[in-house]
């Protein structure tokens, strides 16, 4: 068995498909997705049927990021802050029209009758970002996150300000002594920031960047990105990947 932690996939489909084939995921392994499937790259629809796939299989633990957040709250109000924040592509991604979605991201009077840019998204996507992602996973050895947690903190009494939002700076070790695996604060340079006791995967898919997959028990690393590419190696190595 494998336990497989990928990065933020902000609706980057091609990178998520090429990195699953390069992977090659069997019914044992387990997959936790850290977060962030929509905005900002092309297809965050398709992300959501590949992972809510993989969900029904029994196959993965999907933690919710702030972008899913910032979805959710748009259907009731901060529409135009999400809209900036990669709202477009997603709505976009659905088949709504980009000068409909521009007419409401403009219009004086967008939070009053904004629910019809929501009516293509299906009732199963609300229903994954809303109720099947969860803040955080734990398992013996590691701790999932999407953004970062404070050290003394146990799990249960995190506040969503740090579970969602908050950068991953300098090594943080938890009271637990477990490994801390989170995305959010995307590595320009494309690869993962391994600090012993805090690791971040997010690698800029949707940034021309690369997305991450590692297995936290090897410390093997897969990667893909939009143009189709995959490269496979070690955590410890990666740096390698630059020279």
């Amino acid at each position: 068995m494998r336990l497989l932690a990928i990065g933020d996939i902000h609706g980057c489909l091609r990178s998520l498909t090429t990195l699953l084939d390069a992977v090659s995921p069997q019914s044992d392994d387990q997959i936790v997705t850290l977060g962030d499937y929509v905005d900002r790259g092309p297809d965050s629809r398709g992300v959501l049927d590949r992972v809510i796939a993989l969900h029904e299989a029994g196959q993965l633990v999907p933690l919710r990021g702030n972008h899913e957040i910032m979805m959710l709250e748009a259907r009731t109000r901060r529409m135009r802050g999400w809209l900036a924040c990669g709202g477009k592509q997603t709505l976009a991604s659905y088949g709504i029209p980009l000068e409909r979605i521009e007419a409401y991201a403009q219009a004086d009077d967008w939070f009053n009758d904004h629910e019809e840019l929501f009516e293509k998204i299906p009732v199963r996507h609300w229903k994954f970002l809303g109720e099947d992602c969860k803040p955080w996973h734990e398992s013996d050895k590691h701790i999932f996150v999407h953004a970062n947690i404070y050290p003394d903190l146990p799990l249960h009494e995190q506040p969503d300000s740090m579970l969602y939002w908050e950068k991953l700076t300098e090594p943080c070790p938890h009271v637990s002594g477990k490994i801390v695996v989170c995305g959010h604060t995307m590595q320009k340079r494309g690869l993962p920031l391994d600090l012993e006791t805090n690791i971040c995967i997010d690698t800029g898919a949707h940034n021309e960047g690369w997305l991450t997959c590692l297995d936290v028990l090897s410390g093997r690393l897969w990667q893909a990105n939009e143009l189709g590419e995959a490269r496979m190696g070690w955590l410890d190595q990666c740096e390698e990947w630059t020279e």
